[in-house]
């Protein structure tokens, strides 16, 4: 997003330095980089001026840690026949076999709360749905298996929920960031439930303490809403529900 004064989004910022979204709002908190606020929690930035402010200073993501298994494409009956290991999970993302360790406690904590809080809002608009959290496979094309941490089925999508997986594009799916592998979630599995069709995405990040929503739109996925810290953030679509982050931390 940008208007006739040169201003930008945080997520426009973060492609043209090609970094997470979280990397831009972790120098906005710090006041590593010039911004104007807009609003409460609302902030807007001129790419030159960041630039400068950065000077020879390179920013860079957290490094990936997870392994990668390019020998072969995978598919989701080699998925079921991958052997057993301690203190791993994995997702077969567009044929790649994804290892990774599992998440920590304040990921864990994360996703319990926001569960709780999202179990509730939709028991009280749509009944007939239901609310998953992992592990539990979602499969979304014959070579693509994944895990979400949280996702909801609405009640006219029953049909694709299975006795040992759900086989189809869900209503809802949230990602926790780890600080293993942030782009995973924001680059490879954004392309996944973007070409999908999975109609809203959020990705939370317990370090830097947000939320993004992003609703599918013309195909692609644009932001919709989003907080930090003690931020409330009402997600578009989903009228009556309130999500105090202060409560998730």
């Amino acid at each position: 997003m940008s208007d006739e004064k040169g201003l930008i989004s945080a997520h426009r910022l973060a492609e043209a330095l090609d970094v997470s979204v979280e990397t831009v709002w972790k120098y906005t908190r710090e006041d590593q980089i010039p911004y104007v606020k807009l609003g409460e929690r609302q902030y807007r930035y001129r790419l030159q001026e960041v630039l400068f402010a950065l000077g020879d200073r390179s920013v860079r993501d957290s490094p990936q840690d997870y392994e990668v298994e390019f020998e072969r494409e995978f598919t989701y009956d080699d998925y079921l026949n991958l052997p057993d290991e301690a203190g791993r999970r994995f997702e077969v993302l567009d044929g790649m076999l994804i290892r990774e360790p599992p998440p920590d406690v304040m990921h864990q904590r994360v996703s319990v709360r926001l569960l709780r809080v999202v179990d509730d809002y939709f028991q009280g608009v749509d009944p007939g749905g239901q609310a998953f959290c992992a592990p539990l496979d979602v499969t979304l094309g014959e070579k693509t298996v994944v895990q979400p941490d949280l996702l909801y089925v609405a009640s006219d999508q029953q049909d694709i929920v299975g006795e040992r997986r759900i086989d189809g594009a869900p209503q809802l799916v949230v990602e926790i960031l780890s600080p293993s592998n942030p782009r995973k979630d924001r680059l490879q599995k954004l392309r996944i439930y973007q070409r999908a069709g999975v109609p809203h995405y959020w990705i939370v990040d317990p370090v830097q303490r947000t939320l993004e929503c992003l609703a599918l739109q013309d195909g692609l996925y644009a932001f919709a809403a989003g907080g930090m810290d003690d931020d409330t953030v009402c997600p578009p679509g989903f009228g009556g529900l309130h999500i105090d982050l202060q409560n998730l931390w």
